[in-house]
């Protein structure tokens, strides 16, 4: 694909996002409703997307992209918030005014509602399977190593947060995938589970949208000319090396060095956000990586997937 071809197929996920912060803005999504809404897309429709992408994919047969995925993603994300750490530290950043945040923010990736799409696009709906279960370790790596990051205190109250809902529908996934218990799920629950999975993309996108308008009302703000230019440097030319060194030489499968050149692709992710708010970090710094990396990378996201497809062996 050239990159006129990505830069289109980007396009809509981000005129997705902007969509949602404009529905907010005209409170067409009320306040109120927000909560609600989150529940939906993260307990109900990206549990059905999961199960969907996951029990009947004959990829996950070969044991490659069934056991490297997650260690990968909890490997590659560790190592990548020790690397914004220290960057952090040489920014003069200091504990209790933003350090802790910006290695988190700058360390993750937006690794669900971004690539989802674009593999769907670019390579079909079956390699959502290997990414799901790359994002599986992005989740372990966040609530233990990222909660450490951002508290300073031990990750074992992380764990707890691992049994939710997606990652249960990824074990009832997998569990029927691997004993051939998907084929004799009845068809009426397969076409509900489809409606569902159907929605979580675009409902999830919206919903992006939505978490971020609020902090769109004083645009003065969302500007620290420190934090953002190291943003961009970190996250969208010398993170992407890691994901791209490990494509290209972890002997993988091809579906596993795919998904490992989309997330090099990615900005920061907005889970960053919500870590920082509930565990007592400086949300405003993850709101200006998240904002300042997503706007830049409407257009850095075609030029790193070009070129690391490339890197990686992929290309035609």
């Amino acid at each position: 694909m050239s990159y006129g071809q990505l830069f289109l197929t980007v396009l809509p996920v981000f005129a997705m996002i902007a969509i949602g912060a404009l529905l907010r803005r005209m409170e067409w999504i009320k306040a109120e409703a927000e909560d609600s809404l989150f529940n939906v897309v993260i307990k109900v429709t990206f549990p059905c997307l999961i199960f969907e992408s996951v029990a009947n994919n004959h990829a996950l047969h070969e044991p490659g992209n069934l056991l490297l995925p997650p260690l990968l993603g909890f490997g590659l994300t560790l190592v990548s918030m020790a690397v914004a750490w220290y960057a952090a530290r040489g920014l003069g950043l200091t504990l209790g005014h933003g350090l802790r945040t910006f290695a988190l923010a700058v360390s993750l990736t937006n690794y669900s509602y971004l690539p989802l799409p674009l593999m769907d696009a670019m390579f079909g709906p079956e390699s959502r399977a290997v990414l799901l279960l790359h994002n599986a370790g992005i989740e372990a790596a966040l609530w233990t190593g990222g909660i450490l990051v951002v508290t300073g205190l031990s990750p074992l109250a992380g764990w707890r947060k691992l049994v939710n809902a997606p990652v249960l529908a990824l074990v009832v996934a997998l569990t029927a995938n691997l004993t051939g218990a998907a084929a004799h799920v009845p068809a009426a629950l397969t076409t509900i589970v489809h409606w569902f999975a159907i929605s979580a993309v675009p409902l999830g996108l919206v919903m992006t949208g939505v978490s971020i308008q609020l902090h769109l009302d004083d645009p003065k703000q969302l500007v620290n000319t420190r934090v953002t230019l190291a943003a961009w440097f970190l996250r969208l030319a010398v993170l992407p090396w890691i994901y791209l060194l490990a494509a290209r030489f972890v002997p993988c499968p091809v579906e596993l060095k795919r998904v490992l050149v989309i997330q090099a692709a990615m900005p920061a992710g907005v889970i960053s956000i919500i870590v920082a708010r509930v565990y007592g970090g400086k949300p405003l710094v993850a709101v200006q990586i998240m904002l300042g990396t997503t706007a830049l990378a409407l257009f850095t996201i075609p030029f790193w997937i070009r070129f690391g497809l490339a890197f990686a062996g992929l290309a035609p």
